[in-house]
């Protein structure tokens, strides 16, 4: 069985995120949605809602888990035998920040990563931007799945 870990932390997930991860249903057996524990950031909403928002989002797909994890990627993937880190691409600023962490798991494991590049109408969403819209009042049903609107 291919498993991939699609690491994040997710606040909120957004349209662009579920680009990746449906996407990536056709290139593995099972999707791990790994919401990363940092407790050095402050985060818009809580570890509990942001895992339901993504639970909710994928209610009926059992391909799609969805845990939470502290420390490094790597050791996640490997504590549920999962050969695959799978990330999103928006823009070659993206791809080279995004190479960097690759070389470096690659450098600590023998797990690969694979990168999918954002369809168009997705790839100008980011989290940030999305927190923005909200904390300024604006209509971000357009970013979000349903699952994630308060």
């Amino acid at each position: 069985m291919k498993k991939a870990v699609f690491p994040g932390s997710f606040d909120p997930i957004t349209l662009g995120h579920l680009d990746i991860i449906k996407r990536g249903l056709d290139l593995f057996d099972e999707v791990i949605i790994a919401i990363g524990v940092n407790a050095d950031k402050k985060y818009m909403f809580s570890l509990e809602d942001r895992k339901l928002h993504i639970e909710n989002a994928f209610k009926n797909e059992p391909r799609i888990k969805v845990s939470t994890y502290k420390g490094l990627t790597v050791d996640f993937c490997k504590t549920v035998n999962a050969g695959f880190i799978l990330r999103g691409l928006r823009n070659s600023t993206d791809f080279t920040y995004e190479q960097s962490i690759a070389q470096t798991n690659s450098s600590l494991s023998k797990i690969e990563s694979v990168f999918l590049v954002c369809t168009p109408n997705v790839s100008n969403i980011s989290s940030s931007i999305v927190r923005d819209v909200i904390r300024n009042g604006g209509d971000y049903r357009g970013l979000v799945p349903r699952s994630v609107l308060i």
